[in-house]
C-alpha cells in the first residue's frame, strides 16, 4: 500500500509502510528519493525534515517542490496538526503586535495558503482575514493583484467586499506556506504599499527557506519602503540546488511519468464506492472563506454552526473509521473545520485532511518520496471563470489519497464546483469512488458580496449564485422526503411562531390588514375517520394518479428529445429537464415525476421546490439560484393542479424579467384549461390535496414576511417535525409509484395522443369563476376556489361560506362532504359546473360564527 500520510498517523489496521518502519527505528525521510537523484540538500536538521518532504514538479520553471507535512494540501494530515500549526503562528503574531493587533488585517495566498491564513487569523483572533484568489468574480472590484513567477498559475486577485479593508494604517500580516526567495511576498507588499501605505508588515510562513544570498533582502526592502517588516516562521533552513537541477529534474519527470494520468503506484480501482450527497445546512449569508473577507464575527458564526454540520457528516459516515476530509483548491478552511470537529467529537474515528490542487507534481511510489499516488481529474469549476475553459480548465489533482487505507472520503466543494464535470465518469467523485468504499459530497455555497455593482445574475456562464444564497435544504434535516427527492430553495423558519387562528387570519386578509403569506393556519389534525378516508381514496385512485403522472412526465420528456435521447452521452447529465415544483402542492407531483423518469427511463432528473405567492410573485432569489446552476431553458415548473389559473398568470408575470425561463407550468390535473402540459383535464380527487404537511414532506405552506425574509433571502417555510407520527408522505409516493408498471401502456398511448392534439389553454375555468363570483354576489375571483384541490384547501385553511358540488359527483367528494359536515358548511349541488366542486369564501366575513365542530365559518 502506498504511504500517503505522515508518520504516527495510522491505526493498527491501516498503518502504512513508512509508519511500520518508523516503529522499528528505520525512518525513511520523504525527501530522500529526490535528494539522492538530484543532489538537492535540505539544510536545517531533523525538525525541518519532519515538516518537509521533497517531490518533483511537472513545471518547466522549477524542478523541486517542498511538500509540507502540516499544511494539509498534498499530504493527508490530522486536522488538529494542520489547524494547530496555523494557530500557533497566529499566537506568535499576536504577541509580536501587542496593542496594534486591533488594527491588523491578515492576507493569505491562494491556493496553497488560504487555509493556513485562516488558521493564523484564528490564532490572532481579532483580525479580519482576506486571501488572494485566481477566480475572477464579475462585478466585484479588484483591490489589487500580483504575479507568482514560479507558479503554474500566476495571476492573483484581491477582491475584498469592503473596499477599505486594506486601506487602514494598522499592521498587514501576509501568510504563505514557505518563504524562500521572498519574491512573491515582497512584490505583494510593494504593490499594496504604493496604494495603501502603512508602517508595519509581518510575513508569516511555516518555513523560512531563504538562501544566504536572500537573507539580507528583507532589511533592505524595509528600508526601501520606509516600513517595518518582520518574519515569523515555525522553522528555518535552506535548500541547496546543484548546477543543472532544472534540466535533470525534467529528465526524471519524463523518465518516471510514463502514465500521464494516474501514477504507477495507484492501486487497481475497485468496483466503485457509494457516492452520497450530504446536506450541510450552511448558515445563510456566511462566507465560505476569505475570498471577499472573513471577519471575527464570521468566525464566531462558523464555530457555532460547525458542530451541527459535522454531526450530519458523521451520521452519513456510518461505520467508517479511517476518514479523509478532502477540500477543494482555495476552499481549504471550511473543510478543515469540518475535519477538526469530526476528529474532536466522533469517538474511534481516525480523520485526515488534505485538498485538491492545480499543481502538477510527479508521483512516485517510494517511501522516500513525498507524493506516493496521484488522482487526475478534469477541472469542475470552469464555469466560474468568465473566460470559461481557457481560464479555469485543465487537469486537477488529489495526491496521496489512493492507497491511503481510507474507508470514506468527504469531498467538500463550493457551489460553482458542484457541476456536471464533478459527477462525470472521469470526474473527481468517480476517481475517488474507484478507490474508496464510501464518498460523501458536501457543497458549501459560494459567497458573493451584496455590492451595488454586482449584476442581478441573469443566466451567465459563471453559474455563481445570488448574494448569500445557501444550498437547497434537503431531507431529512428539512422535510421527510429523501435528500435526492427534492432540494428546497427555502429558508427554515421552523423555530418561528407563525400560526394564527383561522378566523383572525381570514379577517385580516379580507380587511387588507395582512397578506395570506404572512402567517400560517394552524395545521389541520385529521380525525381517524378522515385519515381512513384518505387511505381508501388513495387506494381507489392510485392507478389514476400514476397514469396522470406518467402522462405529464412523458409529455415533458418528449418536449426535450434532444436533451435526453442518449442518457449515456456526457451531455445528458446537464441537459435533462430540471423539475421545479411550486411548494408545496406541486412538490409531491415533482417527486413522482422524478420517480417515473427514473423508473421508466433511468433518468435522474434534478428537482427543486420554490415559493410563489399570489399577489407577491415568485421567489426571485430562488430563480437567480436556478439560473446560476442550470440552463433556464431546461427548467420545467410543476404544480399539482390548476384552479382558475391565477398562479399560472402569476408565474408568467414574475418571469417576464427573466427572459430565458419558459413561463408555463406542468400539472397533474388541469380542469380549468389553463396550461398546455398536463396529465389530465379531469377534476378528480388527488389524495395529496386531502391533507396538508403530512402528505407534503411535513413542510408548511410558504411564508413571505418582511421581518423574516430579507432582500437576499429565500422565502420561508416550516418543517413540522413534531407531526412525524402522522406523516403519510412516503406512503402516498410509494402507493402511486407501485402502479407505474400497471399503467405504462396506457400512458404511452395517451401521451402520444396528447402530443398530437391542440393543447392550447382554453381558460374555461376562469370564465366559470367570473360567472360564479357575480352570480353569488362575491365580486372577487380570489374568494372563489374551483376544483377538488382548491375546495379542500378552503375547508382546511380558510373560513368557508358554502361548497358548490357538481350534481351526481361521487366518491371524489367524500372527503369534501366529511370536512364540510365537520365545519357546518352547506354543500349545494348545481348543474353546469365545469369543476367537480367549488369552494366559496364570503367577502363579508365577521368573526364569531362557528360550525358544528366549533371552528369558524363565514356568515353573509
Amino acid at each position: 500500500m502506498p504511504d500517503t500520510v505522515p508518520r504516527d498517523h495510522g491505526s493498527d489496521e491501516t498503518k502504512t509502510k513508512t509508519e511500520n518502519a518508523e516503529e522499528n527505528g528505520n525512518v525513511t525521510w520523504s525527501g530522500s528519493w529526490v535528494a539522492e537523484r538530484l543532489g538537492v540538500q535540505l539544510v536545517g536538521g531533523d525538525e525541518l525534515r519532519e515538516l518537509l518532504g521533497l517531490a518533483l514538479r511537472r513545471n518547466p520553471k522549477r524542478a523541486h517542490l517542498l511538500v509540507s507535512n502540516v499544511l494539509g494540501k498534498h499530504v493527508p494530515q490530522r486536522p488538529s496538526v494542520v489547524h494547530g500549526a496555523g494557530v500557533a503562528l497566529g499566537e506568535r503574531v499576536r504577541d509580536l503586535l501587542g496593542d496594534a493587533v486591533e488594527r491588523t488585517v491578515i492576507l493569505g495566498y491562494a491556493e496553497t495558503a488560504t487555509g493556513l491564513g485562516h488558521s493564523v487569523a484564528d490564532g490572532v483572533a481579532d483580525a479580519p482575514y482576506l486571501h488572494s484568489t485566481r477566480r475572477p468574480v464579475p462585478g466585484v472590484a479588484s483591490a489589487g493583484g500580483f504575479e507568482e513567477s514560479h507558479s503554474h498559475a500566476t495571476s492573483h486577485l484581491l477582491l475584498p467586499e469592503r473596499p477599505d479593508l486594506l486601506a487602514g494604517d494598522g499592521p498587514l500580516v501576509l501568510v504563505d506556506d514557505e518563504f524562500s526567495t521572498g519574491n512573491t511576498v515582497l512584490n505583494t507588499i510593494r504593490a499594496l504599499h504604493a496604494r495603501y501605505p502603512r508602517r508595519w508588515y509581518v510575513i508569516v510562513a511555516l518555513v523560512d527557506m531563504r538562501s544566504d544570498a536572500d537573507q539580507g533582502r528583507l532589511a533592505e526592502f524595509a528600508q526601501e519602503i520606509g516600513a517595518r517588516v518582520d518574519l515569523v516562521a515555525m522553522a528555518s533552513g535552506t535548500v541547496i540546488l546543484p548546477e543543472g537541477v532544472l534540466a535533470r529534474g525534467q529528465e526524471l519527470v519524463a523518465e518516471h511519468d510514463s502514465a500521464p494520468g494516474e501514477a504507477a503506484g495507484v492501486p487497481a480501482p475497485t468496483a466503485g464506492g457509494d457516492i452520497v450527497r450530504v446536506p450541510l445546512g450552511w448558515p445563510a449569508g456566511l462566507p465560505d472563506g476569505g475570498r471577499h473577507g472573513f471577519t471575527p464575527a464570521h468566525r464566531a458564526r462558523l464555530e457555532a454552526a460547525v458542530p451541527g454540520m459535522a454531526a450530519e457528516l458523521a451520521r452519513h459516515l456510518g461505520d467508517a473509521r479511517r476518514v479523509l476530509v478532502l477540500g477543494f483548491e482555495e476552499l481549504m478552511y471550511a473543510p478543515l473545520r469540518f475535519a477538526l470537529e469530526l476528529e474532536r467529537s466522533v469517538p474511534g474515528i481516525e480523520v485526515r485532511y488534505s485538498t485538491t490542487t492545480r499543481s502538477p507534481v510527479l508521483a512516485v511510489d517510494d517511501p522516500g518520496y513525498a507524493i506516493r499516488s496521484r488522482l487526475v481529474f478534469p477541472a469542475h469549476d470552469t464555469a466560474a471563470f468568465p473566460a470559461g475553459e481557457a481560464a479555469g480548465g485543465g487537469d486537477r489533482y488529489a495526491y496521496n489519497v489512493a492507497g491511503g487505507g481510507f474507508d470514506a472520503v468527504v469531498a467538500v466543494v463550493d457551489s460553482p464546483a458542484d457541476s456536471p464535470e464533478l459527477r462525470a465518469p472521469g470526474g473527481l467523485l468517480a476517481r475517488l469512488a474507484a478507490h474508496v468504499p464510501r464518498v460523501l459530497l458536501a457543497v458549501v455555497p459560494s459567497y458573493l458580496p451584496a455590492l451595488p455593482h454586482v449584476p442581478a445574475f441573469p443566466h451567465v456562464p459563471d453559474r455563481q449564485e445570488s448574494p448569500m444564497l445557501p444550498d437547497p435544504l434537503r431531507g431529512p434535516a428539512f422535510s421527510s422526503y429523501a435528500a435526492e427527492d427534492v432540494g428546497w430553495l427555502l429558508q427554515d423558519l421552523s423555530d418561528v411562531e407563525l400560526e394564527a387562528p383561522t378566523e383572525e387570519r381570514e379577517e385580516a386578509i379580507q380587511s387588507g390588514g395582512a397578506h395570506y403569506a404572512e402567517s400560517l393556519p394552524v395545521e389541520y389534525q385529521p380525525s381517524p375517520e378522515y385519515q381512513e378516508l384518505f387511505r381508501s381514496a388513495l387506494g381507489a385512485s392510485a392507478a389514476r394518479i400514476a397514469r396522470a403522472v406518467g402522462t405529464v412526465t412523458e409529455t415533458v420528456l418528449a418536449e426535450h428529445p434532444q436533451r435526453y435521447a442518449d442518457p449515456a452521452s456526457p451531455e445528458a447529465t446537464h441537459a435533462l429537464p430540471v423539475l421545479v415544483s411550486l411548494a408545496r402542492a406541486g412538490t409531491p407531483v415533482g417527486v413522482l415525476m422524478r420517480r417515473w423518469a427514473q423508473h421508466r427511463h433511468g433518468l435522474d432528473l434534478p428537482h427543486y421546490a420554490i415559493s410563489i405567492v399570489r399577489g407577491r410573485g415568485i421567489d426571485t432569489n430562488a430563480i437567480r439560484w436556478l439560473a446560476a446552476h442550470h440552463n433556464p431553458a431546461d427548467i420545467v415548473f410543476v404544480d399539482g393542479w390548476t384552479g382558475k389559473g391565477a398562479i399560472t398568470r402569476e408565474l408568467a408575470d414574475a418571469l417576464a424579467e427573466f427572459g430565458d425561463f419558459h413561463p408555463e407550468i406542468a400539472v397533474l390535473a388541469d380542469p380549468g384549461g389553463c396550461v398546455r402540459t398536463y396529465g389530465t383535464r379531469e377534476d378528480f380527487l388527488i389524495p395529496s390535496a386531502c391533507l396538508n404537511s403530512t402528505v407534503s414532506g411535513l413542510i408548511s405552506r410558504t411564508v413571505l414576511r418582511a421581518d423574516l425574509v430579507g432582500p437576499h433571502d429565500f422565502h420561508g417555510a416550516k418543517h413540522y417535525r413534531e407531526l412525524a407520527g402522522a406523516d403519510v408522505s412516503g406512503f402516498f409516493l410509494d402507493t402511486v409509484a407501485a402502479r407505474f408498471d400497471d399503467v405504462a401502456d396506457a400512458v404511452d398511448t395517451e401521451a402520444k395522443e396528447l402530443l398530437a392534439t391542440d393543447r392550447a389553454p382554453t381558460w374555461e375555468g376562469w370564465a366559470a369563476v367570473e360567472r360564479i363570483s357575480e352570480e353569488y354576489g362575491i365580486h372577487d375571483v380570489n374568494l372563489v376556489k374551483p376544483g377538488v384541490g382548491e375546495t379542500t384547501r378552503v375547508l382546511l385553511r380558510r373560513v368557508p361560506w358554502k361548497i358548490l358540488a357538481k350534481r351526481g359527483a361521487g366518491a371524489d367528494l367524500d372527503h369534501v362532504r366529511l370536512l364540510a359536515e365537520q365545519r357546518g358548511v352547506p354543500v349545494e349541488e348545481v348543474d353546469g359546473l365545469p369543476y367537480t366542486c367549488v369552494g366559496l369564501i364570503h367577502p363579508r366575513y365577521t368573526r364569531g360564527a362557528t360550525g358544528a365542530d366549533g371552528t369558524a365559518v363565514a356568515t353573509p
